[in-house]
């Protein structure tokens, strides 16, 4: 169900001039007005949802520096857009204004092997990215769930990750150098296409995950990394969540670093094997206390001392077995569970708060029985599942949303589930960002002194307040 934002500025109607300035721009199709069509760029996958006062397609950067210009003049807000994938409100225009969508900007520009390096515009799909890169023996490693149909520029907004940033990074850490349109509509260069650089302020990690606030990123120079030639999988089933949190401590001290390591607890096991009996093949999951599926990659002659290492140290106190997939098909069975997870939820609840939290992956044990605290005393079913090579959490409150009451619990032990994640010394989100949807519990995450320095930051790029208002810092 679709919930709408109601703000009264979100009804205001552009100025003639500055709509006839826009559509000279940007060409006769280069300019939504329509309000039927202006709609389909309202929302995003937070399921909220506010009305622009139109919708721009620039196909070049010196559309979005005129465009930035024009809006300037006419302190109106401007939103930057990809495919509407965020989970957060992040790209929801709550003061009505221009939505920015990049899908026209979809290019790769330049691909370089030999430095390791692809150049692209914002709204090129993740997975046409990586279809590109293929031949040439590379990727790109940020792979959010949504890689088939997010935009690079949707990833660098919110620096998102993916199973395999335990081993190569999330977006922050494969990027080179970016080009950006900032609030005053000026352009401006940060970084270089070298891997190594000290020369001035490192601004592309600031512009990295202020999901447009900052700046309109126009042009990315991505990191690129090598294609393993083989991958293997191992499952390893615990008693309880501990036996499998010390696994990831001693996985992750010794020195062959997983390419994925992801984390299911008991209620997400008992889930996935309700909802694979229900397959063709039925099951093959036994039952569980919690999982970890471990994915090493790596040349086919040093992969089985890696894999040898890594089941070694993944043995230990309440594990139960360890399964192991000799080939490609096998990979996929081992992996069904994990697949399985996402469509057995969607069978408990209509409603689903799905948050991103992350904790020192020391500190997962303590975060997940302060969960399962949290559950008993809201009385609501919340599972998690996630990256836990990083201590990131997927922490999943599962409701009834006809029901008022339960809603109103969920939402109260969300704040609890934030509390508990802060009290731990972690973050509000490891990969999603804060947008609309966290943003209020951001003064308790972050001390007064670094909101402030935050504001100064945002009142340097964008003065007049125009970038995608509301998002990421709370109101003063």
């Amino acid at each position: 169900m679709t919930s709408r934002v109601d703000y009264t500025a979100a009804m205001a109607m552009l100025s003639a001039d500055l709509t006839r300035d826009l559509a000279s721009v940007l060409g006769p199709d280069g300019l939504l007005l329509d309000a039927a069509e202006r709609l389909n760029y309202g929302y995003d996958n937070s399921r909220q949802q506010a009305l622009p006062d139109a919708v721009a397609f620039p196909t070049s950067t010196e559309h979005v520096v005129a465009l930035v210009k024009l809006c300037r003049q006419h302190r109106l807000p401007v939103i930057a857009r990809g495919r509407g994938t965020n989970t957060t409100g992040a790209s929801v225009p709550i003061e009505g204004g221009l939505v920015v969508s990049f899908e026209r900007m979809d290019r790769i520009l330049e691909i370089r092997a030999g430095d390791r390096i692809a150049i692209a515009q914002p709204g090129l799909l993740n997975g046409d990215l990586q279809t590109a890169l293929k031949p040439q023996g590379l990727f790109w490693p940020p792979d959010p769930t949504s890689a088939p149909y997010c935009t690079v520029g949707g990833n660098l907004a919110c620096n998102a990750g993916g199973p395999r940033a335990v081993k190569y990074g999330a977006t922050r850490d494969n990027v080179l150098a970016l080009t950006a349109v900032t609030g005053t509509g000026d352009l401006i260069h940060c970084g270089a296409a070298t891997t190594k650089g000290a020369t001035g302020y490192d601004l592309s990690r600031i512009l990295i995950g202020s999901e447009g606030t900052l700046a309109l990123i126009v042009e990315a120079t991505l990191r690129l990394v090598p294609i393993a030639s083989r991958r293997r999988v191992l499952r390893a089933l615990y008693r309880d969540v501990a036996g499998a949190a010390n696994a990831v401590a001693r996985i992750m001290a010794q020195p062959v670093t997983p390419s994925m390591l992801e984390f299911m607890d008991g209620e997400c096991v008992r889930l996935a094997r309700e909802h694979m009996r229900t397959m063709p093949g039925g099951s093959d999951l036994p039952e569980a206390g919690a999982l970890l599926m471990i994915e090493v990659d790596g040349e086919e002659a040093a992969l089985p001392a890696a894999i040898e290492a890594i089941e070694r140290v993944a043995q230990g106190e309440g594990c139960l077995g360890i399964d192991s997939a000799p080939d490609d098909d096998a990979r996929e069975k081992l992996w069904a569970a994990r697949k399985a997870l996402s469509p057995a939820l969607r069978t408990i609840a209509p409603g689903k708060i799905n948050e991103d939290v992350v904790v020192p992956p020391s500190r997962v044990p303590a975060l997940v029985e302060r969960v399962e605290k949290i559950a008993a005393e809201y009385a609501l079913k919340i599972v998690c599942f996630g990256h836990v090579g990083n201590g990131n959490l997927h922490v999943n409150i599962l409701y009834e949303t006809a029901d008022a009451a339960e809603t109103s619990r969920a939402h109260m032990a969300l704040t609890n589930v934030f509390d508990a994640v802060i009290a731990l010394g972690g973050q509000l989100s490891g990969e999603h960002g804060i947008g609309l949807s966290k943003r209020d519990h951001m003064a308790k995450a972050i001390d007064a002194a670094t909101l402030a320095t935050m504001r100064g930051i945002k009142q340097l790029f964008d003065p007049d307040g125009i970038l995608n208002p509301g998002k990421v810092l709370p109101p003063t």
